[in-house]
């Protein structure tokens, strides 16, 4: 069943959003060359205890981070880890779900380090923009995926593939709730949305083949079988009368 929220915990959501918001913005303002992602995620850390936020990936299925961080051909999961070091041209992608005052909110970005690839700088473009087409269909009356054939259309007409094996999520009290929200599908389908519905909405794209797998040696990274680079773009939306609510997008970013 996917929950139905009422104001006090929208309120809520909302405050752990705009502290999730502020976040990523002051990160884009410390990933820099030469630190190891898990510098990034040690600063992460301390921040979210700053913000009175609880991270929700740490301890989750033995994870120990607060952070998940994906360099170029990592889709998703990557671990933060002192062997590596951020190069000029990296594409750097944050992914960072926390809770405040029991209610969590989940987001993802794309930081480039120097001078990248202009077909990475185009990713990320794109993510968002399918990010922005998919919300425009979270409005009451509306079916799931409405939301996922728009991102899904946004991203194959730019020649970019759709990750079928990862998607987005309902959210609130917990990281994961119902339903999932895969980045692809049939419009007119799914669920009937309504007001008070929260979602943590991801677009996952690749350069080439859709086609990643989980890195043995870590059991986390999510790896492109091609090679190809990724990009990433989450945040957690709130389904109102006055259509989307992008809680952790501030100042438009």
């Amino acid at each position: 069943m996917i929950a139905v929220r009422g104001r006090e915990a929208l309120q809520m959501m909302r405050g752990a959003g705009e502290r999730l918001g502020e976040l990523f913005l002051q990160l884009s303002e410390v990933v820099h060359p030469g630190m190891t992602t898990l510098e990034i995620d040690s600063w992460i850390q301390a921040e979210l205890r700053r913000k009175s936020m609880i991270s929700q990936t740490k301890g989750y299925h033995g994870y120990r981070h607060v952070s998940c961080i994906s360099l170029n051909d990592v889709l998703v999961h990557g671990v933060p880890s002192s062997r590596v070091v951020v190069k000029p041209g990296d594409i750097v992608k944050v992914d960072i779900c926390a809770a405040w005052r029991g209610y969590c909110a989940d987001a993802a970005r794309t930081f480039f380090v120097g001078e990248v690839a202009s077909v990475g700088k185009r990713l990320a473009e794109v993510a968002e923009a399918s990010f922005n087409a998919g919300i425009k269909n979270a409005l009451p009356g509306k079916r799931l995926f409405d939301i996922s054939a728009a991102i899904q259309t946004t991203i194959e007409s730019s020649g970019f593939g759709v990750v079928r094996d990862f998607c987005g999520h309902g959210i609130g009290r917990h990281m994961h709730e119902e339903p999932e929200i895969p980045n692809y599908g049939k419009p007119g389908a799914g669920p009937l949305l309504k007001e008070g519905m929260t979602f943590a909405i991801e677009p996952m794209l690749t350069e080439g083949d859709f086609q990643v797998f989980v890195d043995a040696s870590d059991g986390w990274s999510v790896f492109t079988k091609d090679g190809g680079l990724t990009a990433h773009y989450e945040n957690t939306v709130l389904v109102t009368a006055n259509g989307p609510e992008v809680v952790t997008r501030v100042s438009g970013r």
